[in-house]
């Protein structure tokens, strides 16, 4: 059910054209970099992410698998964590087993960050069949008016609760009409329901339609031009093992920052990092840099001068707001992602 057919939707909150807009998930919209400050970094404490020593920069890396059709999201998870043999892995949000393409997977220490990743944006390309011939230029209208907010009811066989809620569609693209079938690209927001909005179109256009085959092209910060197949981890991994050859496995592991790229970023200066690593609050002094746009109450990544990915917080404040104060609280810590120690403790206690 279409809850508000507008065009001009732009997740960025910004004024833009029809034409910037139409096939852009948020985490593909540039953000600026505003510098408040600046300050040396001490080059014997953390590590720039791809020069980290190759079992450390696999516990803290990202796969970015092509799922095929058949298994569970579950079952190549595992898969993933004994070919790399790591404790623990994470992905970014089952597909079911008829669905194939990205489910970028955490690794060790990286499923810290899974939670951001499975929040993103995701991108699919669908094939829905209709069950009676519909004119395309209908087909076309119809699903253009199922972009923006719209109202979904999770199906019957789903692993949510079934309540209704609301869901964004960033756009909705018609690739191809052949007879009853209807390719289309969808953006949307993560946890719409495909096979609902097939279902959903179908009832608008007074015919029914269910979803045939579907692939996901998208995840946040992930596409298909970085994807790699299990076959390829494992070679890779027994490569590294045999002969000591790490650049195939780094081309196959990514630091885990890559799948962070979609959160806007707040950069601070060494001596805060360690306070953070411990949970406290990031203060005003604390900050270098800072994508601009960041509204009190967002979900922002703390990196550090190296572009290390130090914890994940809820904007306190406009951020813009700090080039004009010196004090005050700025964000508040939600996940700390990296291990404290890493950096020299920079505070002090009463």
């Amino acid at each position: 059910m279409v809850m508000n057919n507008s065009d001009d939707f732009n997740p960025n909150g910004k004024v833009k054209g029809k034409l910037e807009l139409k096939f852009k998930l948020p985490s593909e919209i540039e953000r600026e970099l505003v510098q408040k400050s600046s300050a040396a970094t001490n080059p014997d404490y953390g590590c720039v992410p791809e020069d980290r020593p190759i079992r450390e920069y696999i516990e803290m890396g990202v796969v970015n698998l092509d799922k095929t059709r058949g298994p569970t999201s579950h079952e190549v998870t595992a898969w993933v964590k004994r070919i790399v043999e790591v404790d623990r892995a994470g992905h970014s949000g089952s597909l079911d087993p008829k669905v194939t393409g990205l489910l970028p997977i955490m690794l060790g220490k990286a499923t810290k960050a899974v939670s951001a990743l499975r929040l993103s944006g995701k991108e699919y390309v669908c094939l829905m069949h209709l069950h009676a011939k519909v004119p395309g230029d209908d087909i076309r209208r119809v699903c253009s008016e199922f972009t923006g907010p719209i109202y979904q009811m999770p199906p019957v066989k789903s692993a949510v609760r079934r309540a209704l809620r609301i869901r964004t569609i960033y756009y909705n693209e018609v690739l191809e009409i052949n007879g009853n079938s209807v390719l289309m690209r969808v953006g949307c927001e993560a946890g719409t329901y495909m096979r609902k909005l097939c279902h959903d179109i179908g009832l608008v256009l007074g015919c029914g339609a269910h979803m045939q085959e579907l692939r996901r092209t998208k995840t946040g910060p992930f596409t298909e031009d970085t994807a790699i197949s299990l076959h390829d981890l494992m070679d890779a991994y027994i490569f590294w093992k045999e002969d000591g050859v790490e650049s195939e496995l780094k081309r196959m592991i990514l630091p885990m920052e890559e799948g962070l790229k979609h959160l806007p970023k707040i950069i601070i200066r060494d001596s805060a990092v360690d306070a953070i690593c411990s949970g406290a609050l990031l203060a005003v002094p604390g900050i270098l840099s800072f994508n601009s746009g960041i509204k009190k109450g967002d979900i922002a990544c703390i990196f550090s001068q190296k572009g290390e990915a130090v914890a994940l917080c809820k904007a306190a404040m406009d951020i813009d707001g700090v080039l004009d104060v010196s004090t005050g609280i700025a964000a508040v810590t939600e996940r700390v992602i990296m291990d404290a120690g890493t950096y020299p403790r920079g505070w002090k206690t009463t």
